[in-house]
């Protein structure tokens, strides 16, 4: 049973990976729309209550904020995911397959504006609202910049690592908080941890056994999908 945000860490643990909603997406959810529908379910957990003990939706932060341990970005099917520090290298050779950024770009696999982005990024932490003015991007750019951002961490070049508030000109801080980003290795550097080098193809077979572990009904195009990105 998971009553609070260290149970969720705790079972986070023993299952490697997970959506981030509540949406499991054919694949595995450890806390979903309708496990926390159920009326007979004894749990304080509730999505969107500002309760960040019981809130799903307030632990994406708390694990970049308070764990060294749990990586969260936009990982599975172009939207967020959870994945622990032992599982993440399974993913990181699979979605990968040995190539540096540059190597990737040079072959055409990653467009002009990720590459804009990915120079900003790759100075250290800049916010979402930061990159965006570092790379004078405008409103016309909106679709090609969002479409690059969620490339760039579908491909685990970058990877969200916390949340940082706006300030005006005078220092005063305002608005909603606007998520921070880094490179993938600086984020599990600053944690004192380095991504070996794993085969890509022996990665994929050990992320689907746990798939199947999770939930035996997943189908095998979906579980493609959700490994490879």
């Amino acid at each position: 049973m998971i009553r609070n945000f260290e149970d969720f860490c705790r079972e986070l643990k023993i299952c490697g990976f997970s959506m981030g909603g509540g949406n499991a997406k054919g694949i595995f959810a450890l806390i979903d729309y309708d496990w926390l529908n159920q009326d007979t379910l004894d749990t304080p957990v509730k999505w969107h209550c500002g309760d960040p003990d019981v809130d799903p939706w307030e632990w994406r932060m708390r694990v970049l904020e308070e764990r060294t341990d749990i990586a969260y970005s936009k990982v599975f099917f172009k939207t967020s995911g959870f994945i622990i520090k032992e599982w993440y290298p399974y993913f990181y050779a699979v979605r990968r397959n040995g190539e540096t950024f540059e190597e990737a770009y040079e072959r055409g696999g990653i467009s002009h504006t990720a590459k804009r982005i990915y120079d900003i990024v790759d100075d250290g932490y800049v916010a979402l609202h930061e990159i965006k003015a570092l790379g004078s991007f405008g409103k016309e750019d909106k679709s090609s910049f969002d479409r690059a951002m969620v490339d760039l961490q579908m491909g685990m070049f970058i990877t969200m690592t916390g949340r940082k508030q706006k300030k005006n000109k005078y220092g005063i801080e305002y608005g909603w908080n606007s998520t921070v980003f880094t490179t993938v290795e600086h984020f599990w550097e600053e944690r004192d941890y380095e991504i070996p080098e794993l085969d890509a193809g022996e990665s994929y077979e050990k992320i689907r056994q746990q798939i199947l572990w999770l939930n035996p009904m997943a189908e095998e195009k979906t579980i493609r999908k959700f490994i490879r990105g």
